[in-house]
């Protein structure tokens, strides 16, 4: 009985020491967590100072442009739109010239002097200074939007300018009836959840814009 009743005694000291405050402490080996913040740099100081670590002609978006400029001549960061070759690759002018939108226009009473009488008045409104101060946006951001779809965009100008002003206004009307309809109801991008009326307003508001003034212009210009 005297060797039962020891090892029970030890048990039972066992199992208070490992469950006590103090066996916790010895068990549980602590570990210090580095607090440290992360940034961009990934904590490393030579990801800091880009002065300090890129060469000079790396700095800045015109130093960039000028270094790979000389490096390679027809890189696609500095390439332009070459729009009189995409003209003459498309046959726009033969397009226009088989549909008659020249003498559309002359009908309806747009022609050489009254686009020259046109150009004062954009003058004093700063357009022609705005288009001579962003000519690399222009001509590789905008002149692609507007030659690239033009031989199907033809037809449709040469359709629209047979009937008149009314045609503009009325494709005006429905273009800021569609971005009305997308606001109004909060139609939103499938799979993206993105508000249509703001992604589609950045297309439909300045072609509404275009074909109004297309058609007041029309319009003071019937005779």
């Amino acid at each position: 009985m005297a060797p039962l009743s020891q090892c029970l005694v030890l048990s039972l000291a066992a199992s208070a020491a490992a469950f006590s405050p103090a066996g916790t402490a010895t068990t549980r080996p602590t570990s210090a967590v580095p607090k440290t913040v992360a940034f961009e740099s990934f904590g490393f100081d030579f990801a800091e100072d880009q002065a300090e670590n890129s060469p000079p002609q790396l700095l800045g978006e015109a130093r960039y442009k000028q270094w790979v400029a000389t490096t390679n001549d027809n890189s696609f960061l500095n390439r332009q739109y070459n729009v009189v070759r995409r003209v003459r690759e498309l046959d726009l002018l033969g397009q226009t010239a088989e549909l008659g939108i020249l003498s559309k226009l002359e009908k309806n009473g747009v022609d050489l002097a009254t686009l020259e009488s046109i150009l004062p008045k954009l003058e004093e409104l700063g357009a022609l200074s705005l288009v001579a101060n962003n000519q690399q946006l222009l001509i590789n951001g905008v002149a692609p939007l507007l030659v690239e779809p033009a031989p199907l965009l033809l037809p449709a100008v040469a359709g629209a300018l047979e009937v008149g002003p009314a045609a503009f206004f009325g494709l005006a009307a429905v273009l800021a009836g569609a971005e009305g309809y997308l606001v109004v109801n909060n139609v939103e991008v499938p799979f993206v959840g993105l508000p249509a009326g703001a992604i589609a307003g950045l297309l439909l508001v300045p072609l509404a814009g275009v074909a109004a003034a297309a058609g007041a212009l029309l319009g003071s210009a019937k005779k």
